[in-house]
């Protein structure tokens, strides 16, 4: 039996509730076009795996798709305590989404401090499931719970679901040889079956998963499937729950292809892999750990099947040196860290600018300063980025939009570094590192040809008609200089850290071939083609939203809102951050206000206004969470009106 909803309702949060059915088991089944779901408990307790089994299998479903991890710095922190709660938000649609929601439509808390941590982001009405076994009078002690939120009233205007989560896990367990405490572990895959069933998720690919992480452990693997489908069947048989949702696939305004969910970082190395591929020279890594542009170094090292090779160093300035001998090689070399390895690497890259090799900065921003919030996002490395060097030490900087443009950046990082012979700073962030989206996979056609010349012979004839190979003597075209490997017969050359002579490559204190070279190194930079800048502008607004990075997202999400109330607001956003888009002068003076939303206190704004002598507006947070969509839509509509 089907009943049809005469007009969809709008909800506060923007949820539209369509069609309402009946199951076959006589619950009813009511059609959603998004939810935002949130999971919540301990670090131990396997909410990231929780969160990321249900984004994949939502991904396979076919809907479109945002998430927001988010967790502790420390490794374990105390079990139970608000600085412990680790968290992941999904937000999926059957429409086109850019963020991982402003507000969650579902909080599954696994304890008391994941509820009190979580609580004051939720709407009235959203619906909390909490597991009741852990209510305990000294867990709720511990976060400062005075009495039980579960029976006080204080949960009064939520849909609230108290599920004795680890209980009845144990129990669908009995017939495993496991401890109490093996049991227990496995109350995230009860919960995740639970969610699967009211949100009419796949399961096969999870059962999958579990079969294929757990090979060496038959049982445990057994025992997690039987909590997963323990949960799921307790959402049918339940009387707790009297609804599911159904959310349909995505009509998706976007190529045909194959698509996959994929994280930034994750994005980013399969992007270096296919630029070291393009241009045809083996893909070199040096790293030291850091968080949370680790699993780069992770991703890379699987693929030495690509020519990849990965080197871990035991510091941050190691790595970079590693890094740039492998550029001075004939390799595509990579680095890759966090704000407080770039302050480390300084030294090295100046080095690399005065070398003029080619050589990738990735820095996954991270909140500052020094240690800062490891775990938390930020964009207050872009200062860092332009001028962190001692000397005149140009560098380009370009800054992907979402986990997946990661991808496309990576390529034109290494466009530029192999081009015109420079590092490069790719600015990612915690943000979009984590974060995940669908990414179609595109066909090899598609790509770029990065294929560069090495220098093979004499490029200078003296006087006397000798001829001679001058390692600073530039194409005309891009003032680069060649690239030539070492050992290469008649290429020797001397290279140093010691200000070179034009041409000759000889050590030079003449003060006016210093001034010639810092300013030929700085007119290299200046002179790199990339594209205009694009602006979205359909109603010839007054008022221009400039982002950059991981803002992206945010931002749109809150410029739809404005016209979707009749405002009219112009939307651009920057890729490259250095040198800017040619164009960006002319764009920036068509608008009566231009408002610059960063996640650092206007370090964007602050270049805007400094090189175009506009009055460019910034808003800025930095609590180590990006942008919510209305909070930035309140802020443009309030620039509208004034």
């Amino acid at each position: 039996m089907t009943s049809q909803v005469s007009s969809p309702a709008e909800q506060a949060d923007g949820t539209v509730l369509g069609e309402q059915r009946k199951a076959a088991g006589g619950k009813d089944v009511r059609r959603l076009n998004r939810v935002i779901i949130r999971f919540a408990g301990d670090s131990g307790d396997g909410m990231q795996l929780t969160g990321d089994r249900f984004t994949s299998e939502t991904a396979s479903f076919g809907n479109d798709l945002s998430t927001l991890p988010n967790f502790p710095a420390e490794i374990r922190a105390p079990a139970g305590t608000l600085p412990g709660v680790s968290s992941f938000q999904l937000h999926f649609a059957d429409h086109d989404i850019l963020t991982p929601g402003d507000a969650p439509n579902v909080l599954v808390a696994m304890n008391p401090a994941a509820l009190k941590a979580n609580i004051e982001d939720l709407p009235r009405g959203a619906e909390i499931i909490v597991n009741t076994d852990e209510f305990t009078k000294r867990a709720l002690a511990k976060v400062g719970y005075a009495g039980d939120p579960l029976r006080d009233g204080s949960l009064d205007g939520y849909s609230l679901h108290p599920v004795p989560l680890t209980t009845l896990t144990v129990e669908a367990l009995r017939q495993f040889d496991l401890s109490r405490k093996e049991a227990e572990r496995s109350k995230n895959m009860f919960a995740l079956g639970l969610l699967s069933w009211m949100y009419h998720r796949p399961t096969e690919a999870t059962e999958r998963f579990l079969n294929a992480k757990f090979a060496g452990k038959p049982q445990i693997a057994a025992a997690n499937i039987a909590a997963y489908r323990a949960g799921w069947n307790f959402g049918e048989t339940t009387e707790d729950f009297a609804v599911s949702y159904e959310v349909a696939p995505a009509a998706r305004a976007f190529p045909p292809g194959v698509y996959r969910n994929i994280s930034g970082n994750l994005a980013l190395a399969y992007g270096l892999i296919a630029a070291s591929r393009q241009a045809d020279l083996p893909l070199f890594l040096g790293s030291y750990p850091i968080t949370p542009a680790s699993d780069i170094l992770h991703e890379l090292s699987r693929h030495k099947n690509f020519g990849v090779r990965t080197f871990q160093a035991e510091d941050e300035i190691a790595g970079i040196g590693a890094a740039l001998g492998a550029a001075f090689g004939g390799s595509l070399a990579v680095t890759t860290t966090s704000g407080p390895g770039v302050a480390l690497k300084s030294e090295t890259i100046g080095l690399a600018v005065s070398l003029e090799l080619p050589l990738l900065i990735v820095d996954i921003q991270r909140g500052g300063p020094s240690t800062g919030l490891p775990t938390k996002t930020e964009q207050a490395d872009l200062l860092q980025a332009m001028y962190g060097r001692n000397g005149e030490a140009p560098v380009p900087v370009l800054a992907p939009r979402t986990p997946a443009d990661c991808f496309e950046a990576a390529l034109e990082a290494a466009r530029i570094a192999l081009a015109y012979r420079t590092p490069v700073f790719l600015l990612s962030d915690g943000y979009l590192a984590n974060g995940s989206e669908p990414w179609r996979i595109p066909d090899t056609q598609e790509l770029p040809d990065l294929r560069v010349q090495f220098a093979r012979g004499p490029n200078h004839t003296l006087q006397d008609g000798t001829e001679v190979f001058w390692p600073y003597r530039r194409d005309p075209r891009t003032l680069a200089r060649p690239w030539a490997i070492p050992g290469t017969p008649g290429l020797e050359h001397r290279i140093g850290g010691i200000e070179k002579q034009d041409g000759t490559g000889n050590i030079s204190y003449d003060p006016a071939n210093h001034d010639f070279m810092v300013r030929t190194r700085q007119a290299k930079i200046d002179g790199i083609t990339v594209p205009d800048l694009e602006v979205d502008d359909p109603d010839g607004a007054g008022v221009l939203v400039l982002g950059w990075g991981s803002t992206y997202g945010p931002i749109t999400a809150a410029v739809r809102r404005i016209r979707g109330t009749g405002g009219a607001i112009a939307q651009a956003h920057l890729r490259h951050l250095n040198p800017f888009p040619k164009n960006l002068g002319e764009v920036l003076g068509r608008y009566e206000k231009v408002i610059v939303p960063e996640m650092n206190l206007g370090q964007l704004a602050t270049l805007i206004r400094a090189k175009y002598l506009i009055d460019a507006r910034s808003h800025n947070q930095v609590n180590g969470m990006p942008f919510k969509a209305e909070q930035l839509a309140q802020v443009l509509k309030e620039a509208i009106d004034d």
